[in-house]
């Protein structure tokens, strides 16, 4: 019984795995404006519509308030514990470059020669990168195999 890994298509991976960590940035770091209920009157004109059809706009909103939060929560929690599961160096290097909440201005020059001790060589941090991203483009489901953009 053998398992072979799939051979990943690189860039569009790195894409994807680079999206989904700044979608983790923003959820994490921006804080979410709640929408609110609107209570003045408007002067629009407001054709009747179906009768029968009943609405809540506040339930609605409310709804909408605390099932994105949740959403959001648990997009932040899923990708900190894929993050936690790689090996030290591979953490390091996603939490130092992506996940900070300055990371868009970290370059990876800042982090393969200040952020690691002692410092590495860019192939290097190429190298355990692109393990970071393989491993994390399985676990959160974002891989994409070559042939299959």
């Amino acid at each position: 019984m053998s398992f072979e890994l799939p051979e990943l298509d690189r860039k569009a991976t790195q894409a994807k795995v680079e999206e989904h960590l700044e979608k983790y940035r923003l959820f994490k770091y921006l804080t979410f404006e709640e929408r609110e209920a609107s209570l003045t009157a408007s002067s629009e004109i407001r054709y009747h519509g179906p009768t029968n059809l009943t609405g809540d706009q506040t339930a609605s909103i409310a709804i909408f308030n605390a099932d994105e939060q949740e959403r959001r929560k648990q997009f932040c929690e899923k990708t900190e514990k894929a993050v936690k599961r790689l090996p030290p160096m591979e953490r390091f290097l996603i939490e130092a470059r992506y996940m900070a909440d300055d990371s868009e201005y970290i370059t990876d020059h800042n982090v393969y020669c200040f952020k690691f001790q002692p410092p590495i060589s860019h192939v290097t941090y190429g190298k355990i990168r692109w393990k970071a991203f393989y491993r994390l483009a399985l676990n959160l489901n974002l891989a994409v195999t070559k042939g299959h953009s």
